[in-house]
């Protein structure tokens, strides 16, 4: 694209594209609308706002209100509307939003791990394992079983088989597999506060003097499984009384942690409803892995680095049910909504038996149609323990103080100098969500830039 604000000419764009940055071109709006596009950083699903923003200089001695420092209006601005990032973690509704949150992620997870933004480095010594819990079993599904030839079916499954995670059987227990999902939160801070009990009866401390010595840390991320059940990945580390930035006492090594870690997973249990006579009780599944993590400087054999566990934990963050079972990334309001949908039986099985379960007065607090979508489960994909290390809202006023400070140097301004004392007076209205087919060709070509060279401008 020229300076002049060109619109560009490929054969295989679409005629309404084409048509609508002609019209685009010959306003001069291109380059403009391109500055606002960039800003978004290739988000697919940006909030669209209208209204305005001004910013007054006000004299702190008499209070007096003085000229106008800045002023926005969205009908001046090229798309016409103000657009925000949708910040969307799941990858299958915003690629780029997702991955910003999983390097968000990436960063919070790293920083418990071997320190940084807060957390002092000595927290790389601490006893720390990387622990997957799992859910019980349903029923037979096809799968790959580790160390045998094919799956129960006969049938040698590839990775990217549909049937796997699908029932064997008829007789799979989708009334239980829901609730476990609806439950499996409160299964976790069962284990958590257990956890700390066997940590304390191992060390000869009441739980009371526990806390006086060593304070248990972590942080999780849901994934679900094929079968469309959830289970929990999560760093757990052992620390001194006030967390990562104090040491944890002698007595404390991951091999404590460890045996504390399978005492509490056993133990830890939670009453479910009673429906039809049939009362349900859930704990985790019989498969729990947990493994030492060593930092950099003590790799070795299997054991995970910090690195690798950091990864795999954000990789997850971003990913929801739709990513394991292929069913949907958003809310239904209506069954209905189903005959129009692409979904597996086995996932269309698993949101019926949501939907159905919903309508059950004695399960309301569940809100199991709500969150059918996301087959039963209503929990956050990823939390922490407060002193684990920074948090995601930390990591976002960072950046955005960043993208700031580079907007006030694009403006000739002085970045460092104190901010005066101003006024803000502004209104903002929701107009929509999402980019015009001719926004989303020039994000597309902007994405495209970044990473093989497509589509400049000047």
């Amino acid at each position: 694209m020229s300076d002049k604000g060109e619109a560009p000419s490929s054969p295989a764009t679409p005629q309404p594209v084409r048509t609508e940055l002609r019209r685009l071109a010959q306003y001069r709006q291109l380059p403009g609308l391109l500055r606002q596009l960039s800003t978004l950083g290739g988000c697919a699903r940006p909030i669209r706002l209208t209204g305005h923003r001004t910013e007054h200089h006000v004299d702190t001695r008499t209070g007096e209100i003085g000229p106008v420092l800045h002023h926005l209006d969205s009908n001046a601005l090229p798309a016409g509307q103000l657009l925000l990032r949708c910040n969307n973690r799941r990858v299958t509704r915003c690629a780029s939003c997702a991955e910003t949150y999983r390097r968000d992620t990436y960063h919070l997870i790293t920083a418990g791990l071997r320190g940084g933004k807060g957390t002092d480095e000595q927290v790389a010594t601490h006893p720390r394992v990387f622990a997957t819990f799992t859910a019980p079993s349903f029923g037979s599904v096809h799968n790959r079983p580790t160390g045998q030839p094919a799956c129960r079916c006969g049938t040698a499954h590839p990775a990217d088989d549909p049937a796997l995670g699908t029932p064997l059987h008829d007789s799979y227990d989708y009334e239980a597999a829901v609730l476990w999902n609806a439950h499996a939160g409160a299964l976790w801070r069962r284990f958590s506060i257990y956890l700390r009990r066997e940590i304390a009866k191992r060390a000869g401390l009441t739980q009371r003097a526990f806390r006086q010595y060593a304070r248990v840390s972590f942080a999780k991320v849901a994934e679900y499984q094929r079968r469309g059940a959830v289970h929990f990945h999560a760093v757990i580390r052992l620390d001194g009384h006030d967390g990562g930035n104090t040491r944890p006492p002698a007595w404390a090594t991951a091999e404590l942690l460890t045996d504390a870690i399978e005492s509490a997973t056993r133990a830890a249990t939670v009453t479910g409803p009673t429906l039809d006579g049939r009362a349900h009780r859930f704990t985790f599944g019989r498969q729990l892995d947990i493994r030492v993590i060593r930092s950099a400087d003590f790799a070795g054999g299997t054991e995970l680095t910090d690195r690798a566990v950091a990864g795999y934990i954000a990789k997850y963050a971003t990913k929801g049910a739709e990513t394991a079972t292929g069913t949907l990334d958003h809310r239904i309001r209506l069954l209905a909504e189903l005959a129009h949908t692409d979904l597996t039986d086995h996932a269309r099985r698993l949101v019926r038996t949501c939907w159905n379960l919903g309508a059950r007065p004695d399960l309301a607090h569940l809100r199991l149609r709500a969150w059918a979508h996301m087959l039963g489960f209503r929990g956050h994909f990823s939390t922490k323990t407060r002193r684990y290390s920074t948090t995601l809202g930390t990591l976002r006023r960072a950046r955005a103080e960043w993208q700031r400070l580079q907007a006030a140097l694009a403006r000739g301004e002085d970045a460092h100098a104190p901010a005066s004392t101003t006024l803000v007076l502004s209104r903002w209205d929701y107009a929509g969500t999402g980019l015009t087919r001719g926004e989303a060709w020039l994000t597309n070509a902007l994405h495209t830039d970044r990473t093989d060279g497509g589509l400049t401008h000047g």
